[in-house]
C-alpha cells in the first residue's frame, strides 16, 4: 500500500491563483427577455445589446451563433475548473451542453414563452484540458408545446468529440 505524501503547508503549495467575476443584475434582462422571442433575445446578448448570464461569466461561455434551432457556444476554460485529478471537472462541460441544447430549443420559443431543463442524459468521451477550445453545438430534435428534445456536443480544438447529451426541456407558457 502507498502511503500518501506527507502535509503540506499552504506555504508550499505555490502561490495562490484568482479569478475575478463580474457580472450584470440578471432581473432586468430577464423581464426584457419576456418581450421578446427567443431568437430576438439571443440576438440582444450577441449584439451587446443585453448583457450575458451571470453563468456565461463564470464559466466562460460565449455565444458564437444561433440560426432557426440551433446554437453554437465557446468556451476556454483554464485550470480554476480542475477537478481533484487535474482535469477540467466534467460539471463545466455539462454546463455547456445544458446551455446549448435549451438555447436551441429557445430559439424558436415566441414572446413571454420560456423553458427550463427537465432531463439531460451525459455522455463522457475524452477529458478536457485548461486551455483546450471547446467548440459546443446544440439542435433541437423535436419542438413541443409542452416539452421539447434537444441535443449537443462538445468539440476540443481538435475536432474531437469531447462530450454529447441529449436533452428534454419544459416549455413554460404565461
Amino acid at each position: 500500500m502507498t502511503m500518501p505524501p506527507e502535509p503540506r503547508t499552504p506555504d508550499s503549495w505555490g502561490p495562490a491563483r484568482s479569478k475575478t467575476v463580474q457580472w450584470h443584475d440578471p432581473a432586468p434582462n430577464a423581464a426584457a427577455g419576456r418581450r421578446m422571442s427567443g431568437a430576438e433575445y439571443l440576438a440582444a446578448m450577441r449584439d451587446g445589446r443585453l448583457p450575458g448570464p451571470p453563468i456565461s461569466g463564470l464559466l466562460g461561455m460565449e455565444l458564437v451563433s444561433f440560426g432557426e434551432g440551433e446554437v453554437v457556444f465557446r468556451c476556454v476554460p483554464d485550470d480554476s475548473a480542475h477537478n481533484p485529478i487535474g482535469v477540467v471537472h466534467g460539471g463545466l462541460v455539462c454546463a455547456l451542453l445544458d446551455s446549448v441544447c435549451g438555447c436551441a430549443a429557445h430559439t424558436m420559443l415566441p414572446a413571454g414563452v420560456g423553458y427550463t431543463s427537465i432531463e439531460l442524459k451525459v455522455s463522457y468521451v475524452r477529458p478536457v484540458r485548461s486551455g483546450d477550445e471547446l467548440t459546443a453545438k446544440g439542435w433541437l430534435v423535436k419542438p413541443g408545446s409542452r416539452v421539447s428534445f434537444a441535443e449537443g456536443e462538445v468539440r476540443n480544438q481538435d475536432g474531437k468529440v469531447v462530450e454529447t447529451a441529449s436533452s428534454s426541456l419544459l416549455i413554460m407558457k404565461p
